[in-house]
């Protein structure tokens, strides 16, 4: 199993590259803005060729470069249906600070083919098994993607993609349209604590992390632990 990565040109958010091994198909996951180039060259590389493109969610930084990078080998882009609509306006899931940021345009387009991604759904693309778990509250539509670690450069036996759901030390925000602290806690609580302290976490920013180490140190998750009531 091969899984590599490597930050955006703009908020630092992670780029994966995920495939079976070096010379055959692969997954792309958030290719966010000016990731072009070095996808390429991570592709050339490894002597890859994606297959389809898989988004943890909607916002501009992690789908800024989804319709070049599927339009230019005709292939799928999976997204969560909450989320869908800022494939096609990004603008519904920024706020009015971030929208000015771009200068009030967003020059994108949506990718021609999009299939949508349901919960507990298990994908085989490119000869890879995916999970995935619907885990709203950093967007409506927020997935976690789950995926056999054994034989990667971790050697876990589950890796998971955590997009903007959880961090190393943190989670995502919840002040953008489409989120919400009550229904990213319920998240936490229903899907991430769940799986195995082993569990190697790529997330959308940052280092990775295992679960382990997030259950222990991570402050969301450790009042979650000791008050699972109390922001439900």
């Amino acid at each position: 199993m091969l899984v590599t990565g490597f930050p955006a040109q703009a908020f630092g958010t992670n780029c994966y590259v995920v495939a079976a091994g070096p010379g055959e198909q692969c997954l792309v996951v958030d290719p966010g803005i000016g990731v072009l180039d070095q996808l390429e060259e991570t592709l050339a590389k490894h002597r890859l060729s994606p297959a389809a493109v898989l988004l943890t969610h909607g916002h501009l930084d992690h789908t800024f470069s989804v319709a070049p990078v599927c339009g230019a080998r005709g292939i799928t882009a999976y997204v969560h249906p909450a989320d869908r609509e800022m494939l096609a306006d990004p603008a519904k899931g920024l706020s009015a600070d971030l929208t000015s940021m771009f200068g009030g345009r967003l020059p994108y387009t949506e990718p021609a083919d999009v299939a949508e991604l349901t919960d507990g759904a298990v994908l085989t693309i490119a000869g890879i098994e995916v999970t995935v778990d619907h885990a709203p509250g950093h967007t409506g539509g927020s997935v976690l993607f789950r995926l056999p670690g054994a034989n990667s450069s971790w050697d876990a036996e589950e890796i998971c993609l955590s997009g903007d759901v959880l961090f190393a030390g943190s989670i995502g925000r919840t002040d953008l349209p489409g989120g919400s602290t009550p229904t990213m806690m319920a998240s936490l609580r229903d899907k991430v604590l769940p799986l195995a302290d082993e569990t190697v976490v790529l997330p959308g920013h940052g280092p990775a992390t295992t679960i382990g180490r997030e259950r222990a140190s991570n402050p969301y998750l450790r009042d979650l632990i000791a008050a699972p009531g109390r922001f439900l």
